[in-house]
This record gives C-alpha cells, sequence and structure tokens, in this order.
C-alpha cells in the first residue's frame, strides 16, 4: 500500500538533539531519546521505576492484569508523538497509544510488560467547519469533551457509548455502540479522515480519496496500525426529545424472569421496531432490569404499548429529556456503568453476538436463567447484558470497514469483578453462560465485540475481525511488518512476513 506522507516535520530534529547513550537504566538510549522526543520536558515522559509510576503514569484500568511499561509518554504535537514511536522502534520496543484508558486487558499499555506507551491526553484539538458540520478532534479527547464541544457548536452530536470518561481515540477505532446506533450508525461511522503515525514515524492522512486501505482498518482495528493523533467526523444534529425508561423485575420465580427475556427477545427482534427505540436487558443477582432510550415524544414512546407488554414491575422510571447534554449526563449515572465503566478493578468479561437467524431458542433461555441461579459466580457482583445493535449499524457492508459484525442484532456481555485476581470459579461462571448459549448451535463462529477485548479469547483476532483479518494481516504486512503496534490480540503481519 502506498501512502501519502504530509509531515515528519521536526521528528530528526528533535532526534537530533538527543543526549549520550548514558541512559540511567536503559541501555539503549531509550531514556535520553524519548526526553529528547517530547522536547526535554521532564513532565511529559515517565519512566519504570520512577516513584508513584504506576499510580500518576500507569493507571491501569483493569487490575486484574498488572501492567509494567518501558515508559510512558505524554506528547503535545503529531510531530512528538512520530518522534517517540522513532524512539521505540529503532531500539525494538513495541508500542500502544492510550486514550481513556478503558481497555478490558490494558491494551492501551501494551498489554504485556515493557512496552511504550503513548498517553494522547495533551492532545484534545477541537474544530467544527460550520459549512458541512465535520468537526475535527484531538486523539486524546473523551466523550464528554465530544458531547461539550458539538453542543456548543450548533448543538451536533455523533453516536458513542454512555461512558464519558471512555477516549474517542480508542473507542471510534474498535466500534463505539452507543443509544444513537441504531439511528446514525456506530461511533467509527462518522469518521471521514484520520491522521496518523505510522511504524516509520512518518504522519499520514487517510480518507476515502487517499490511503484508503489504511482508513479501513482504523475503522475497527486501529490498535496494530498507527496512532490516531486527529479525527475529522460527520456529526448529527442533536436529538431534541427523549424518553429514558427503565423497569426493575424482583421476580424470585427463575422461569419468570426467563419468560419476560423471551418476550423482550420477541420484542426487539421484530424487524418493523423503529430505529429510535434502544434497550438494554440486564440481569443481575435475582433481578432483572429493561433499560433505554426512545428518541421521540412521550406520545410516541406510549403507543409502543412497551409497559403493557412487560407488566410486574416493581419500580420504574420514566424520564422525558428535552436537553441533549441533560440526557447524556443521565447515562452515566447507571450504576452498572458506574462499576463496569469508570472505576479501576479486577474484572472480566466475555461478550457473544446474536442475529436475527441465530436467535436464542426458548429451551436455552430457560437454561440460561438456571444456571446463573443454580452455579457459584465466586464474584461480588457480576451481571449479563443483552444489548440492542441492528438498525443503521447494519446498513453498511461488512467489507467496508474493519468492523465486521455488520449482522448483529444484539450484543450479550457477561461481567464478573473481584477483591485481587479474578477466581477460577468466576472464570468458570462466564464460561459457562457463553458455552451454554452458543451450544444450540455448533460450528457456528459467534464472534466476539473488539471492544470488550477478552485476553482468554481463543483465536481472537479471528472472532474481532472474521472475514476481513486476511485483508487488515496483509495492510500490517505493507505498513508495519515489524509489528511495532503490537498488543496480545491485534492484528499481525501475514505469516510470512512476521518478525
Amino acid at each position: 500500500m502506498r501512502v501519502s506522507v504530509i509531515s515528519v516535520v521536526g521528528v530528526h530534529a528533535v532526534l537530533a538533539g538527543a543526549a549520550s547513550p548514558v541512559d540511567n537504566g536503559f541501555g539503549d538510549g531509550l531514556r535520553n531519546c524519548l526526553l529528547a522526543a517530547v522536547g526535554g520536558n521532564i513532565a511529559l515522559v515517565a519512566f519504570q521505576g520512577e516513584p508513584f509510576y504506576q499510580a500518576v503514569a500507569v493507571k491501569a484500568y483493569n487490575l486484574n492484569i498488572p501492567i509494567t511499561p518501558a515508559a510512558v509518554t505524554f506528547p503535545k504535537s503529531s510531530d512528538q508523538v512520530a518522534a517517540v514511536v522513532k524512539c521505540a522502534a529503532e531500539r525494538g520496543y513495541k508500542v500502544q497509544s492510550k486514550c481513556g484508558g478503558h481497555s478490558y486487558g490494558n491494551y492501551g499499555l501494551g498489554g504485556t510488560d515493557g512496552e511504550i506507551v503513548v498517553d494522547l491526553k495533551n492532545m484534545k484539538q477541537t474544530s467544527m467547519d460550520d459549512a458541512t458540520f465535520h468537526a475535527t478532534f484531538g486523539g486524546g479527547v473523551l466523550l464528554s469533551d465530544v458531547d461539550k464541544y458539538l453542543h456548543s457548536s450548533n448543538g451536533r452530536a455523533i453516536s458513542h457509548g454512555t461512558c464519558p470518561q471512555v477516549g474517542l481515540g480508542g473507542h471510534a477505532t474498535i466500534g463505539g455502540l452507543g443509544p444513537t446506533s441504531r439511528q446514525f450508525g456506530m461511533a467509527l461511522d462518522h469518521i471521514l479522515e484520520v491522521e496518523v503515525v505510522l511504524a516509520n514515524s512518518s504522519i499520514i492522512r487517510a480518507s476515502e480519496t487517499q490511503n484508503r486501505d489504511l482508513l479501513f482498518a482504523i475503522k475497527g482495528a486501529a490498535a496494530g496500525f498507527g496512532i490516531v493523533t486527529e479525527f475529522t467526523v460527520r456529526t448529527e444534529k442533536e436529538e431534541t426529545m427523549a424518553v429514558q425508561y427503565s423497569y426493575t423485575f424482583a421476580f424470585g420465580n427463575t422461569s419468570t424472569r426467563a419468560n419476560l427475556f423471551k418476550k423482550w427477545q420477541s420484542f426487539i427482534s421484530d424487524s418493523r421496531l423503529t430505529r429510535k427505540f434502544a434497550s438494554i436487558f440486564t440481569i443481575l443477582p435475582g433481578s432483572v432490569v429493561i433499560s433505554g432510550t426512545f428518541f421521540g415524544t412521550k406520545a410516541e414512546y406510549d403507543s409502543l404499548g412497551f409497559e403493557d407488554k412487560f407488566p410486574g414491575y416493581a419500580n420504574s422510571n420514566v424520564v422525558v429529556f428535552r436537553d441533549w447534554l441533560g440526557l447524556v449526563g443521565s447515562w452515566s449515572e447507571d450504576l452498572i456503568l458506574d462499576l463496569g465503566g469508570g472505576v479501576p478493578t479486577s474484572f472480566y468479561s466475555r461478550s457473544l453476538s446474536f442475529n436475527e437467524e441465530r436467535l436464542i431458542p426458548n429451551a436455552t433461555i430457560d437454561d440460561l436463567f438456571h444456571y446463573v441461579d443454580t452455579n457459584s459466580q465466586g464474584s461480588l457482583l457480576w451481571f449479563v447484558i443483552f444489548d440492542l445493535a441492528g438498525g443503521a449499524t447494519n446498513d453498511i457492508p461488512s467489507d467496508a470497514t474493519a468492523y465486521v459484525h455488520r449482522d448483529v442484532l444484539f450484543w450479550m456481555q457477561s461481567y464478573a469483578t473481584s477483591v485481587g485476581p479474578v477466581s477460577k470459579t468466576t472464570y468458570g461462571f462466564l464460561d459457562g453462560i457463553n458455552e451454554l448459549l452458543t451450544k444450540p448451535y455448533p460450528g457456528v463462529d459467534f464472534g466476539a465485540y473488539p471492544g470488550y477485548v477478552d485476553p482468554r479469547l481463543t483465536d481472537a483476532q479471528k472472532a474481532y475481525w472474521g472475514s476481513n483479518l486476511a485483508r487488515l494481516e496483509k495492510t500490517k504486512s505493507e505498513i508495519d511488518p515489524n509489528d511495532v503496534f503490537h498488543n496480545p490480540q491485534s492484528v499481525q503481519p501475514e505469516s510470512g512476513q512476521r518478525s
């Protein structure tokens, strides 16, 4: 693949100023090189072994996977990112970028010891083209930054998830499912153009008119291909009216809760269901919750007859929002989100996809609820989420972006936390859920959501990228044959090209 280089200005000049090879613990000159790469500013680089390194610089998200990078850098420009990559690549270090830092496998820290981390927290530039409403964001912006900026720019928005601390750089290059995805596509479907630092330290742009293979890879598998330092995205007009709903069912009877899920699956699999409707079914110990957002008026929501179809709830909360930021803020207040989305803890999670041709049979639903009611979890907190997808995300062909799961109707995510390392009991409990749900479809590849990385997953690349994997491996071989950008489950070069 031929790439269009737009800038390497300053990279070699910065590196030329690197100090002597005497390196205070890094005999290969890494320390001095990285310090020079960030303009000699010691506040922009931290090294393994320094005081408070883990707490201040590393900040692991999944405490079940302790990671110690060789160094963490905090560049302020694309040129500095390129200089950092050059330092690492020339000395044989692997590199990963970190945005919000919410990878389930700590892949923003490399996912394994000894990598160089490029933390993009200082790269939060924003701009808006008032004619096209195309917005530009630095690679380090968080979803909360995106919402506030777009709201202030003529009330614009993009689709994304519900955790405000998540970084756009990771979210929009893996998938980026959220409440408005059924109407407008995922976060990555909004990407028009990106600026990327490659393994050879060049800085290029990729769009539908230049470096298209790279853009394809960035939209679903970016971690193995480069560091996105800038995004240009299309935007939509904010929704002006929405109904947020939540119904808690505290049925003690296993079969009653199972029957409720059967009704929910039937409801959301109706091909006539409006794309304005987003929904999540959550199984908790002894209860279930049906929640979500309907983008329309209360009268339109009521016309769905949702409450009549799901009677018997113990508690309900139905709120009408006319303020977009108020609605977005309310998404982040969910208890499950607080425990599973924003707070570092020790946990494990698995995912599965279901489509219209592969729904969960009634007998399997019965088995699932019996299983969670009768098996030991070995966990302080566990839950199983079924998240409605479909709609606009399925309008895009599976080979249009690296993200391949364009037929998915809903995703299942099982999740369990722990004090200290996750136990064999907890692993076994979540494994059992996956085995039970896949049993009716022997030999079928369910796939896994690349945003819910599962470090224990076998053949992970195939599960994440499916039929797009061969194309991705070919592009990887062309632009990063030495696998500089690496985590334990990132796309690898073609087998004959791997170093």
